[in-house]
C-alpha cells in the first residue's frame, strides 16, 4: 500500500492510499472515519483526488459526521 497523501483539513484527517489498482480515500474525525474506494482508472491523474477535499463532496462528509457523532454519543449514554 503507497501512501499518495496525508493532511488535516478543517480537523478531520484525511488520508489517501494506492493499492490493488484503486485509490482508498480515507476521512477521520475523532473516533470515527469514512472510506471511499474508487478505481485508479477512474482518476486521470493524482492531483484530481484533491476535488474530494473540497466543494459539495468534502461538505457532506463533514455532515454525516456530524450525523455519525450524535448517534455515537446517544448510544454511549444508553450503556
Amino acid at each position: 500500500m503507497r501512501v499518495v497523501k496525508e493532511l488535516t483539513q478543517e480537523e478531520v484527517r484525511i488520508s489517501i492510499f494506492s493499492w490493488n489498482n484503486k485509490y482508498i480515500l480515507k476521512f477521520e474525525l475523532g473516533p470515527m472515519e469514512q472510506t471511499f474506494k474508487l478505481s485508479e482508472m477512474d482518476v486521470l491523474e493524482e492531483s484530481d483526488l484533491d476535488s474530494f477535499m473540497e466543494g459539495d463532496f468534502f461538505e457532506k462528509v463533514k455532515l454525516r459526521f456530524d450525523e455519525m457523532g450524535k448517534t455515537f454519543r446517544s448510544q454511549l449514554e444508553n450503556l
